[in-house]
């Protein structure tokens, strides 16, 4: 999505998009993705972090979105790897290739994304929140499959849809948070707090601001399987006036997939709320940004591996293996 941005957004914000590595693969076009730059001169293993995401952590409209404030001020590169409309989805199916720069990471911050992303019985979805209708193979957006739900279909078919469609999503996100062996922290970044009144009159009802459908429980289930949990609510900033970097004036921003020309920025985070981000995030990524002795991070490696085996219940397994040792 970084190059798809750059095409529309240019006079406002240069993103500096460049491809990670031709076998990391954008589900959404099988083709290599690429990400949000500036491109890290060095990547050696442990010595940077990644923040992966979607469009609020590419930050567009942004020019200095919160992974690279942290960038600056943890002295580490990072790598900015996100997508826009990307839920969990996304970077957990065929994604070897991907988590070997997740897992030579030294942390990885995790956004909690869109749970309209993700698939049901209904629709099938590649993670970005474009869905193929399994009954006819139609193409829609996620937005028109559930306005259409809504306006067609019963309350409790629509209540079965939604439930399938957020177990979906959690199971996307417990097997990629389980494949991320480095330490993980959770981050929510949106202008309202997981907790949300669902409702049924319209869409925005249904959905609820950004992260769609995600609610206080989804979250508490994930918070399980991470390192550590950040929450930053804010809407500083917003709307921002989108201006020529150019010129300093005014402009409009027109793409091919919003129904009116931007002229200001209503939906994504302000560069005052990526600075809200990046302040909330700082306490607790400074100490993982600190290079830790190399029987600390052993202990940390056999910690995850014991927590992960009394989840799965193998204890007993582990045991006889001599792991009760660590």
């Amino acid at each position: 999505m970084a190059a798809e941005y750059q095409i529309p957004d240019w006079r406002v914000v240069d993103y500096q998009p460049f491809c990670l590595d031709e076998a990391v693969m954008d589900r959404s076009t099988q083709r290599p993705l690429w990400i949000r730059g500036p491109r890290p001169q060095r990547l050696e293993p442990g010595a940077y972090f990644v923040c992966l995401g979607a469009a609020q952590t590419f930050g567009r409209f942004c020019e200095r979105p919160f992974p690279t404030i942290l960038q600056d001020r943890l002295g580490i590169p990072v790598l900015n790897i996100s997508h826009g409309g990307a839920g969990p989805a996304f970077f957990c199916s065929n994604n070897e290739h991907l988590l070997k720069y997740l897992n030579d990471a030294r942390f990885v911050v995790v956004q909690v994304m869109s749970g309209r992303s993700d698939s049901n019985s209904l629709f099938e979805s590649e993670g970005v929140g474009y869905f193929r209708q399994r009954s006819d193979g139609r193409f829609m957006g996620a937005d028109q499959a559930f306005s259409e739900l809504l306006q067609t279909q019963p309350r409790t078919f629509v209540t079965q849809v939604v439930e399938e469609t957020r177990q979906s999503w959690l199971s996307s996100y417990r097997q990629l948070l389980a494949n991320i062996r480095s330490r993980k922290i959770l981050f929510w970044f949106a202008t309202r707090t997981p907790s949300y009144q669902q409702g049924w009159k319209d869409l925005d009802a249904l959905f609820g601001p950004f992260p769609q459908l995600v609610n206080a429980a989804m979250v508490a289930d994930l918070r399980r399987d991470c390192d550590h949990y950040v929450e930053c609510v804010t809407k500083r900033g917003l709307p921002q006036l989108l201006v020529d970097r150019f010129t300093g004036l005014p402009t409009t921003v027109t793409d091919s997939w919003t129904a009116k020309p931007w002229t200001k920025n209503w939906y994504y985070p302000s560069p005052e709320m990526h600075q809200d981000a990046a302040r909330a995030l700082e306490p607790v990524c400074k100490p993982l940004g600190n290079p830790q002795p190399a029987h600390v991070m052993a202990r940390h490696f056999w910690s995850r591996i014991w927590s992960a085996a009394r989840r799965e219940r193998l204890i007993p397994r582990l045991v006889e293996c001599g792991a009760s040792t660590v």
